[in-house]
Formats: C-alpha cells, sequence, structure tokens
C-alpha cells in the first residue's frame, strides 16, 4: 500500500508541475448577451513602392489608346503593358499622357478619383479600376502554415490572416499576438489580445500591406521540447523502478 502511495506522489508531483491551463478560445471574454460595434473605416493607404494596376476605359474607344503603352519584344509581337505602375519614393506614379500624379497616402478609391479628375481633361466620361498588385502580409510563429500571403483585394484582418495561416496551434498565445508594422519610415509593433472584444477596435486589427503577424509560443512547448522534459519519462521510470525494489526488499 505504501509503494502505491509512493507512485501516486511521484507522478502528482512531475505532471503538476509541467501542467498549465492553456485558453485556445478566441474571445473567451466576450460577453454572452449580442454585441453590436460600429465598423471603423481602415482602407489601406498607398504607400512607396507599391504597384498598381490601372484600367482606363471612357466611352470613346479611340481615346482609350492614348493611356496604352505599346510595346513590343524580342520577335516583334506587340502587347499591351505595363502591368503595373510603382510608385517612385515621391509618391508618384507616371502615366501617359497625364504625367505625374501624388497617390502616396490616398486610398484606392480616392486614387480612382484623382485621376477620374485628370482624366476628364482629355477624355469624355472616364472609367478608372485601381487595383494593389502587392499586397503582401506575412504570419509566421505558433501557427499551422507560417508563410507569406498576396492579398488579392484590398483588405484582410488579423482572424482572416490567421485563418490563411491554418489557424494557431494549441500553443499559440492568442492573448499576446505581435502585428509589425512599417509607416512613414518607421517601425511600429502592437501586441494585441484575441481574447479581448475591444481588439475588434483596435488599429492594428486590420492589416496593412507588408504587415508581419507573429504568434508567440507559450511556456507549455518551451517546457514539453526541452531537453530536462524529453528525460523525464526515463526518470519516472528509474523512480518506480527503485521504489518497487524498496518495497519488495522492506517485505522480504
Amino acid at each position: 500500500m505504501k509503494t502505491k502511495h509512493l507512485l501516486i506522489i511521484i507522478y502528482i508531483l512531475t505532471f503538476s508541475s509541467c501542467a498549465q491551463k492553456r485558453e485556445l478560445a478566441y474571445f473567451s471574454n466576450l460577453a454572452p448577451q449580442t454585441a453590436e460595434k460600429t465598423i471603423r473605416d481602415e482602407s489601406i493607404k498607398i504607400q512607396q513602392n507599391d504597384l498598381l494596376r490601372i484600367n482606363i476605359n471612357s466611352l470613346n474607344p479611340e481615346s482609350n489608346t492614348l493611356f496604352t503603352v505599346n510595346r513590343q519584344n524580342a520577335a516583334g509581337a506587340t502587347y499591351e503593358g505595363p502591368t503595373g505602375y510603382r510608385v517612385a519614393k515621391d509618391g508618384t506614379i507616371t502615366l501617359p499622357v497625364i504625367g505625374n500624379i501624388k497617390v502616396e497616402g490616398l486610398t484606392i478609391t480616392q486614387t480612382q478619383d484623382a485621376l477620374i479628375e485628370k482624366l476628364a481633361k482629355y477624355v469624355k466620361e472616364p472609367m478608372v479600376e485601381v487595383q494593389l498588385l502587392n499586397f503582401k502580409i506575412t504570419v509566421i510563429g505558433e501557427v499551422n502554415k507560417p508563410s507569406s500571403f498576396t492579398i488579392p483585394g484590398d483588405h484582410i484582418n488579423l482572424l482572416e490572416a490567421l485563418g490563411m495561416a491554418g489557424d494557431m496551434t494549441v500553443y499559440g498565445k492568442r492573448e499576446n499576438v505581435l502585428v509589425i508594422r512599417e509607416q512613414n519610415g518607421k517601425r511600429i509593433m502592437k501586441r494585441l489580445n484575441l481574447n479581448q472584444e475591444d481588439v475588434l477596435n483596435d488599429h492594428f486589427f486590420n492589416l496593412m500591406q507588408n504587415d508581419i503577424v507573429y504568434v508567440e509560443p507559450d511556456k507549455s512547448k518551451a517546457i514539453e521540447y526541452s531537453p530536462n522534459t524529453r528525460i523525464m519519462p526515463i526518470v519516472i521510470a528509474s523512480i518506480s523502478a527503485v521504489a518497487v525494489l524498496i518495497s519488495a526488499i522492506l517485505r522480504n
């Protein structure tokens, strides 16, 4: 009987030191009643080095050719280009006929409106579509599929990014997700708690181009993968064997 008690005490002391409660659900502190929140307008702003696809059309097909750049490849075949307009360091793009136009700091909608205003001098009722081609985010750390992702639209929030990365692993700290952002030549870092309802209104919840999301592992993973933890089963087995041996000797 003493041997059984000894073994039970050994197991309790060993595993209670390693066991930790992990909150795996998102928004665990959310109130049970339905909550309504006003959605903040977090449209991305165009930055230096962004690549924009700009499609220009009007009611007059002949006028549309003014804004089409034709090039020839090595075989002499003609194709329409460019595939995108790169935002220069001064925040401008250069379009045929129009020339330079400042777009840095504008949203996609504001850029379209600015181009329509410029184009109205040359064509009747211009129609403009602007698309950001290099909207990229990176998700690393304790997620199932860490990677960089190119976003087809112009909006993505933190939960959507985690979904693209296969969600967090069981070791990911939902209360401490780091977002790294470059803005106005500075690197800004913000930690978000995905257990709190207020995170939905945080400026960093909606991601911007080139944001990096880092999911930090909790202490349980460090314990699990530490050298001491790996030899723990051997230690327990050895202690158990010694306890059984001592018990057998005492009985004799």
